[in-house]
């Protein structure tokens, strides 16, 4: 781009007609709103599991699996979610021995549980669940998990396993030892029973124009005027950018824009393959930038 006689390398227009991943909520007020629970910020998804239900009793001897989701494609298309936070709450009968076990995978934007990630809870300064005492006459918890602005993160769907371990005083007295149940069966001992009263997915939905992604990729052989598919790559280049940089904690970051591009705009692996080749070409030829590297989330 050629500004004031110099050439300075040009800066692609603003995606925010393509995708959002703001929300006007501040630190503050989200820090709040998340402290209190607020509805205000919840995102409501459907709940799924062949192994237990809300509100009712059941063994806690097996792990159960269970999961909330948006089903995007067919009721929000115009939307993509951000996850800001979870919340359960989970009681016990009185007296139990039982501690639950909590492990969630997210998955970004649709697809199988083989193309969701792990959270790594407790880890590497990730953020811990919080357990909160309710008043209630049975042994009742709030577990909580806050993200923040800091961990956030997309989500389409998020994968909850329930596994119990039992909780025994060591041989000090002062100091607590964990057991699986299924490792330690001992008949005078109270595993009790255990339900989930509700879990909570808390977050916000963004702009989303499947359409219009696909218009900016169409620009890539069948460019509008002469120009325009360079305009095209650096908008589908810092689409990328961001949307990667919402990618969990780890060495390197996950390839989330192929997730995109793979389950909200429905493109074959091959056209996947085809837009990411196009755009590392384009950007090894832009002055002053750095590429990264990337691990395959989906496939």
């Amino acid at each position: 781009m050629l500004s004031q006689g110099l050439c300075k390398p040009e800066v692609a227009d603003s995606t925010e007609h393509y995708i959002g991943f703001e929300t006007d909520l501040q630190d503050l007020e989200m820090k709040y709103l998340l402290q209190k629970t607020d509805r205000r910020i919840e995102v409501h998804a459907i709940f799924i599991s062949n192994d237990m239900r809300l509100n009712s009793w059941f063994d806690p001897s097996w792990r159960k699996r269970m999961l909330l989701t948006l089903k995007s494609n067919k009721y929000k298309s115009s939307l993509v979610h951000m996850i800001l936070g979870l919340s359960l709450q989970i009681c016990l009968t009185k007296n139990s021995t039982l501690e639950p076990v909590l492990a969630v995978y997210v998955n970004p934007f649709g697809g199988s549980h083989s193309e969701s990630w792990f959270m790594p809870v407790n880890e590497n300064s990730f953020p811990d669940w919080e357990r909160t005492k309710l008043d209630l006459p049975l042994q009742c918890y709030n577990w909580t998990l806050t993200l923040g602005n800091k961990w956030k993160t997309f989500f389409e769907t998020v994968h909850i396993y329930l596994r119990s371990r039992i909780k025994s005083n060591g041989p000090n007295g002062n100091e607590s030892i964990y057991y699986e149940p299924l490792e330690f069966i001992d008949p005078s001992r109270n595993l009790g029973y255990m339900k989930i009263n509700n879990i909570q997915v808390f977050g916000y939905s963004m702009h989303f124009d499947p359409e219009a992604i696909r218009d900016l990729i169409l620009q890539l052989d069948y460019p509008y005027t002469q120009g325009s598919q360079d305009s095209a790559l650096l908008q589908l280049l810092e689409i990328r950018d961001r949307v990667n940089k919402l990618s969990p904690p780890g060495q390197r970051r996950l390839d989330l824009f192929s997730c995109l591009l793979r389950h909200r705009l429905k493109l074959s692996t091959s056209e996947v393959v085809r837009i990411q080749s196009a755009l590392q070409a384009f950007n090894a030829k832009l002055p002053n930038t750095v590429d990264y590297d990337t691990t395959k989330l989906c496939s």
